[in-house]
């Protein structure tokens, strides 16, 4: 075990919903050290910490809830990364059962609106980084082009805003990735995502609190 003390100490957040597993696995292979808990401590220690997800927002906010665990989340200081419907929690509000999110991050969760195509939206597509010079540089995205795919797997979407860092296109657009300060939001499931996906793990995980320059 104690080869494992300079690596990075990420706590992936056991909110009771699916894909835990996966996300581990995939953090593990890049060398971090990972830990699974619900414990506010564990998680306050943290240098690092994910918010998994997959199911429905009012499910998942109803088991952060039960586990005591919605101040602990809104008061981290440290690089905060929702992934899917952890992204989603992040925000101010979901459609989905109509549920008071976490608030990490302003905008709204609404169906997505894929104009006749298939629902769910799942399997791979491309990115946009969003223009400005303050977006495009995020570090999260340092090495990811409009020619990488990435896999999702959703019917719900965040709604484009000033804290989209990047976004994708299914019958309409939506925010594919937000950042508020230490907070960071990605829809698509960088786990299942290859190389592209294990490129993203690595910004978060070499990320430092100086280096997020989401817009506040």
């Amino acid at each position: 075990m104690a080869e494992q003390t300079n690596k990075p100490q990420l706590v992936i957040v056991d909110t009771g919903c699916a894909n835990i597993t996966s996300v581990f696995c995939a953090l593990e292979r890049l060398g971090a050290s990972v830990q699974i808990s619900a414990d506010p401590a564990v998680i306050r220690a943290a240098e690092k910490v994910i918010i998994p997800g997959v199911g429905t927002a009012k499910q998942a906010m109803a088991n952060i809830d039960a586990k005591g665990l919605r101040s602990t989340l809104q008061q981290l200081t440290q690089p905060v990364l929702g992934i899917c419907l952890g992204m989603q929690l992040l925000t101010e509000h979901s459609a989905e059962g109509d549920v008071t999110c976490l608030g990490l991050i302003p905008g709204q969760v609404a169906p997505l609106e894929a104009k006749g195509l298939r629902l769910p939206h799942m399997g791979w597509n491309t990115l946009q980084v969003e223009s400005t010079a303050l977006q495009a540089a995020h570090p999260v995205l340092q090495g990811i082009t409009a020619a990488d795919y990435v896999y999702f797997v959703h019917s719900f979407a965040v709604q484009p805003s000033p804290y989209m860092l990047a976004s994708c296109d299914y019958g309409s657009k939506f925010a594919a990735v937000i950042g508020r300060r230490n907070f960071l939001g990605m829809q698509f499931h960088p786990e299942r995502s290859g190389k592209v996906g294990a490129r993203l793990l690595q910004n978060f995980i070499q990320l430092d609190a100086q280096s997020l320059r989401a817009p506040d």
